[in-house]
């Protein structure tokens, strides 16, 4: 049987919140792997699909810079939020986004910034305040044909989550297609979905979903006959609640996302977002 450490069994409760002791058995039942620990803990009904995993426990600011058919992401990171809201910190990331977009580039370390570059810059900043500073993730949309759009959640004096997504099959011009967008920024930032329809889900996700509602399915006790049309009604509500396009409007929840967009016309869709957020 696999060594199973304290750190590892805090660290699976941290992410579901289940308890001590069924972590414990977990990492024992799965030989010490913490995602198959995590998918034993969903199949006993111990804990839910966490949205808790991966997360971390930097701090930090982010921003968002939309020019046309130029977007771009910024995350700079630090050790405390007393830093990360600094009038400082958050003036260097708000230049990085705008760098990002007048290059055209995701990788800023080697641009020049304020007589140095990008890299050497963050450096001098992570000495001047006494803290590890780094740049973090850094996302870059172009299109020729799309509708950008970008959104900035404010927490605690400084971006913690940013969202950029793109429309496709919409007139970038329109003023209905704009307000839209950014009504679909906002619902990412919110609703957190992971793939814009079911047609992005990796197989091997349904597959592992699909195999946790099974063995949840039956250890609830439910006649092997029904078991296929419930785990199909689970794996149904794992799309509505994952899948952006089948996800209900934050706004107006009896509406969907591919309702809202199809006011724009048929083949008003979302190519594609990327949503960051601090510590996650």
């Amino acid at each position: 049987m696999a060594e199973i450490k304290a750190a590892d069994v805090a660290a699976l409760r941290k992410a579901t919140g289940a308890g001590m002791m069924d972590c414990k058995k977990a990492l024992e039942e799965s030989g010490g792997d913490l995602e198959a620990a995590k998918d034993w803990l969903r199949a006993k009904g111990l804990a839910g699909a966490s949205k808790r995993a991966g997360r971390a426990a930097e701090q930090g600011a982010i921003d968002v810079r939309v020019e046309g058919g130029v977007g771009a992401l910024v995350e700079l990171t630090a050790e405390t939020d007393f830093v990360a809201k600094s009038t400082d910190f958050k003036a260097i990331v708000a230049d990085l986004a705008v760098l990002a977009v007048e290059a055209g580039r995701d990788e800023l370390a080697d641009l020049a910034y304020q007589g140095a570059t990008v890299g050497e810059h963050v450096t001098q900043l992570a000495a001047k305040l006494g803290e590890n500073v780094a740049l973090g993730r850094v996302v870059l949309f172009e299109t020729t044909d799309g509708l950008l759009d970008g959104y900035v959640h404010v927490q605690n004096e400084r971006g913690v989550m940013g969202v950029l997504v793109e429309l496709a099959g919409v007139d970038p011009a329109a003023p209905a297609a704009r307000e839209i967008a950014h009504d679909v920024a906002l619902h990412i930032a919110s609703a957190a979905p992971m793939f814009v329809d079911r047609a992005d889900v990796p197989s091997e996700v349904i597959e592992r979903e699909t195999a946790v509602f099974e063995e949840l399915t039956r250890n609830e006790g439910k006649p092997e006959a029904a078991v296929p049309k419930i785990v199909e009604g689970r794996l149904n509500g794992f799309y509505k609640d994952t899948v952006l396009l089948e996800q209900g409007f934050v706004k107006e929840p009896k509406q969907t996302i591919a309702q809202l967009l199809a006011t724009l016309g048929a083949d008003a869709t979302v190519r594609r977002f990327v949503r960051v957020k601090i510590g996650e």
